[in-house]
């Protein structure tokens, strides 16, 4: 199965309501509206006007290499990375606001 159709069957399952083909997606559920986006397909990064919520779907020898694009672009939106391994999936989050070191 191509990672963005795993994509869109997780945010189906979770409840979410899928429009949109292609690599990129829009999963709403009641007031949330989250921008879905296998990077993989599409190589690039979307913009900060392109919505608030952004969810990235990877598979995981891809997954820190994203992460560090992601941290080092610095997007204005809040973002999380699904890692999509075979059948399974982890959610990886990262913290609203600032980030805080010690």
């Amino acid at each position: 199965m191509r990672l963005v159709e795993q994509a869109r069957s997780i945010f189906a399952e979770l409840g979410y309501t899928v429009e949109g083909n292609g690599p990129e997606f829009r999963a709403e559920r009641a007031w949330k509206v989250v921008h879905v986006n296998t990077v993989l397909e599409t190589g690039e990064l979307p913009s900060s006007a392109s919505g608030q919520f952004h969810c990235f779907v990877a598979e995981p020898e891809d997954a820190d290499d994203l992460e560090a694009r992601l941290e080092q672009t610095n997007p204005n939106y809040e973002w999380a990375i699904i890692i999509v391994d075979g059948e399974d999936y982890q959610v990886e989050r990262a913290p609203p606001g600032p980030r805080v070191t010690a």
